[in-house]
């Protein structure tokens, strides 16, 4: 069994990881949200293009903190390493690549059904 000291280290960047993220989605979120004169607001795609960017972001985004923290844990904490790491890298794959479309088709299902383009 790990140390006291090594468990709390791995939840607290578990959770430093989880909060930055949201500080980010925040702020990203803030920034759209401005009213900016037309001529200097960004283009921000609509339609099919927008929301798969935002899909995509989303997905490579969570792919990438879970595979930060995984690798802490496993690596770090329980020591497994080489040919697991290598399994939990292209397992998550698959699992994302089963769960993008089916995120994409149901946030395109709730855009429509709020009347939003």
């Amino acid at each position: 069994m790990p140390p006291p000291w090594l468990n709390f280290a791995v939840m607290a960047t578990g959770y430093l990881l989880v909060m930055g993220c949201l500080a980010v989605g925040l702020r990203l979120a803030r920034r759209e949200g401005r009213d900016l004169p037309a001529r200097r607001r960004p283009a921000t795609p609509t339609g099919w293009p927008g929301l798969v960017r935002r899909v995509a972001g989303t997905a490579v985004g969570g792919y990438l903190v879970l595979m930060a923290v995984v690798v802490g844990y496993y690596e770090g904490v329980a020591g497994l390493g080489g040919d697991f790491l290598a399994a939990v890298f292209t397992e998550n794959l698959l699992l994302i690549g089963m769960v993008v479309p089916v995120f994409l088709v149901v946030s395109w299902v709730v855009a429509r059904w709020r009347g939003r383009p």
